[in-house]
C-alpha cells in the first residue's frame, strides 16, 4: 500500500510538472499506475477526457523511447505539437510526408535519445529499415491510438492494424496500452486478444458527454430531410460538422449549404492531399466554419469549440455516431447532436457492411497462392495475382489468419502458416471463414438495427447509448428531445427486470451473452455469436429459453 501511495504521488507530480494539470483525473491515475506496474492497459474514455496525457505522462516516467501508433498524419502532427508544448519530451512524427533524409534524421535523432515520443502509423512498421533500429533503442511503451481500428466489431477496421501483435514482439515486447473514445464490451475484449495483451487492466471511463444535446428529426422523403438539413445548419451556432454517407453526398450538401448562404467546404477521401490539409487547416483555423464531410474526416480533429455534430445520414453504428458527435463540445459548452433519419437510409449501411463478403472459392484461392510461393509474398503481389479488390482479401486473410492458414507478418507481406494445406484443410479453412464471415455479417446487422432502434425510441436518447455502452442511467437526462418533449419514459413506468443490466446470460440457441438494455417488457441482449437480439423478458425466463449464465 505504501508502494502503490508513492507510485501514485510521482504520477501527481509528472501530470502537474510536465503537462501543467493540477490533478490527474481518475481514469488517467489508474491507466498510467497500471503502466508503471509493468501491465499492459487499454483505456476506453470519451474524447476531450485526456487520453494522450495518459502516454505522456507514463512517458516522463519510464526509461526508455515511446513508440505512439497513430492512423493519420493530420493527427500524428497535432499529437505532435501537442506534446512539445509540455515539458513531457521531445516529439517526432515519422510518415510519408517527410522527405527520406527527413525521416532518416528522426530515427538518427531517437536513436541518439534525442527524441522520447514517436509519433508512427502502421505502414512505417512495414518497413524493416524502421523495425530494425526501433529494435535497437527498445522502446518502454508501445501506444495503440485509436485501438478500435484492429477489432472486426470496431466501426473503422483496418487490416493492417493485425500485423501489429508481431511488430511489438520485433520491438522487445515493450507494455503496450491501448487507446480509444468508443468500444463497446465486445470490442474491448476483442482490442484486448488481437493485440496479445497479457492480463490488461481495462480502465472505461463515463460516456455521457452531458453538454450535448441529442436529437433525432425522422422523415419520409429526402427532399424534405434536405431541406431541414439546411434551416439547421442556419440557425445553429458555428463552427459545427456535418457527417454524409458518401462522397457524393458530402459534394451535393456542402453545395447546398452554399447555395443557402452559409460558408461550408466539403471534406473526403477523393480529395487531393492538398485540398484536404487545405479545408483541415481552415477549419481548425476558423475561416471556414461548416464541413461536409465523410468519415475520413475526424479523427485528426482536435478542436475544442465545435458547436453542432449533424448527420445528414444514418452513420454505421452507435459506435460510430457516439465517436463522431463526440467531436463536439469538447470545451464543456453547451453543443448539439442531431440526427436526421429516413428508415431507407440504413439500406446503404447493410450494402456497405455486405461489400467484403467472400465466398468459400476466392478463401480457397488466396490459401492456395499464398502456399504456392515458397517465400512470404508481399500484400499488393498477392492482390495481384488473386484478382480481388482490397476489401475482399483484406476480408480473405484475416478470416485465413484466424483459422490458422496464413501468417500476417509485420512487414506487410503474407506467409504460410504450417505444413502445405491438403485438400480437407483447405475445405475446413474456406468453410470457417466464410462462417465467420457470416457471424460478423450477422453482427453488423444487429449494430444497424440498434442503430434503427436509437432513432426510434420514445425513451431517453442518453440512456440508451449509455446503456449499449454498459453503463446505468436515469430514466430522464433533461438533454435530449425525448426528455424535453415529455414522452421518455419514467422509472416508475418500468416493468421488473428479470436480470441486472450487465448480467451475463445464456440463451438456448444463441449462447452466451450480456444484458445491454431494457424497453419496456423486453430485453436486449448482446449475444457473442449472433450480436444484439430483443427478447420478451420475463416470457423467455420462465420458459427457460433465457437464463442467468
Amino acid at each position: 500500500m505504501a508502494e502503490r501511495r508513492t507510485l501514485e504521488r510521482r504520477i501527481r507530480r509528472a501530470f502537474r510538472d510536465h503537462l501543467g494539470f493540477d490533478e490527474p483525473q481518475p481514469g488517467q491515475l489508474q491507466a498510467v499506475r497500471a503502466l508503471l506496474e509493468g501491465r499492459d492497459t487499454l483505456a476506453v474514455m470519451p474524447t476531450g477526457a485526456g487520453k494522450s496525457a495518459i502516454y505522456q505522462a507514463a512517458g516522463a516516467l519510464l526509461r526508455g523511447a515511446t513508440v505512439v501508433l497513430s492512423p493519420l498524419i493530420a493527427l500524428q502532427r497535432d499529437q505532435a505539437e501537442s506534446i512539445r508544448e509540455t515539458s513531457a519530451g521531445e516529439a517526432r512524427a515519422l510518415n510519408s510526408s517527410l522527405a527520406e533524409r527527413d525521416q532518416v534524421r528522426v530515427l538518427d535523432d531517437l536513436e541518439a535519445g534525442r527524441i522520447e515520443f514517436l509519433l508512427l502509423a502502421p505502414e512505417q512498421l512495414v518497413r524493416s529499415e524502421v523495425r530494425e533500429r526501433l529494435a535497437r533503442i527498445r522502446p518502454s511503451l508501445f501506444v495503440v491510438d485509436e485501438a478500435h481500428c484492429i477489432s472486426d466489431w470496431g466501426h473503422d477496421f483496418r487490416p493492417e492494424y493485425l500485423q501489429l501483435p508481431d511488430a511489438v514482439e520485433a520491438l522487445g515486447r515493450p507494455a503496450i496500452v491501448g487507446l480509444t473514445a468508443t468500444a463497446a464490451p465486445p470490442v474491448r475484449a476483442e482490442i484486448a486478444e488481437r493485440l496479445r495483451m497479457r492480463d490488461p487492466a481495462v480502465v472505461v471511463r463515463g460516456f455521457d458527454r452531458p453538454n450535448i444535446r441529442l436529437g433525432v428529426d425522422t422523415f419520409t422523403d429526402e427532399a424534405s430531410k434536405r431541406r431541414a438539413l439546411v434551416e439547421h445548419v442556419g440557425r445553429a451556432a458555428e463552427p459545427g460538422i456535418v457527417y454524409a454517407a458518401t462522397r457524393r453526398r458530402a459534394e451535393e450538401i456542402a453545395e447546398l449549404l452554399r447555395d443557402a448562404g452559409i460558408d461550408a467546404a466539403a471534406y473526403h477521401a477523393g480529395l487531393r492531399s492538398a485540398e484536404r490539409h487545405d479545408v483541415h487547416e481552415a477549419f481548425m483555423e476558423g475561416r471556414t466554419p461548416v464541413v461536409v464531410a465523410t468519415t475520413a474526416f475526424g479523427m485528426g480533429i482536435d478542436k475544442p469549440n465545435v458547436r453542432f455534430v449533424f448527420h445528414a445520414d444514418a452513420p454505421d453504428s452507435l459506435d460510430a455516431y457516439y465517436q463522431e458527435f463526440g467531436r463536439a463540445g469538447r470545451d464543456g459548452q453547451g453543443a448539439e447532436a442531431r440526427l436526421f433519419f429516413r428508415p431507407e437510409d440504413l439500406g446503404l449501411r447493410r450494402f456497405f457492411a455486405a461489400s467484403g463478403q467472400v465466398d468459400p472459392a476466392e478463401v480457397r484461392r488466396v490459401a492456395e497462392v499464398v502456399h504456392e510461393h515458397d517465400a512470404p509474398l508481399p500484400a499488393a503481389d498477392l492482390r495481384e495475382e488473386v484478382d480481388l479488390s482490397q476489401t475482399k482479401l483484406a476480408a480473405a486473410l484475416g478470416r485465413l489468419a484466424d483459422t490458422g492458414l496464413v501468417e500476417l507478418r509485420p512487414d506487410g507481406e503474407v506467409a504460410p502458416a504450417g505444413r502445405e494445406p491438403s485438400e480437407r484443410d483447405l475445405t475446413r479453412a474456406a468453410k470457417a471463414a466464410v462462417e465467420a464471415d457470416e457471424r460478423h455479417r450477422a453482427l453488423d446487422e444487429s449494430r444497424i438495427e440498434m442503430l434503427r432502434g436509437y432513432a426510434e425510441t420514445r425513451e431517453c436518447r442518453r440512456r440508451y447509448i449509455l446503456n449499449y455502452f454498459g453503463e446505468e442511467a436515469p430514466a430522464r437526462c433533461g438533454r435530449c428531445d425525448t426528455c424535453e418533449s415529455g414522452i421518455s419514459t419514467a422509472e416508475e413506468d418500468e416493468p421488473r427486470r428479470p436480470f441486472e443490466l450487465g448480467a451475463t446470460v445464456r440463451h438456448r440457441s444463441f449462447g452466451d451473452g450480456q444484458v445491454v438494455r431494457y424497453e419496456g417488457e423486453r430485453v436486449v441482449v448482446r449475444f457473442e455469436q449472433v450480436g444484439y437480439k430483443s427478447l420478451v423478458a420475463e416470457r423467455a425466463r420462465q420458459r427457460g429459453i433465457l437464463r442467468a449464465g
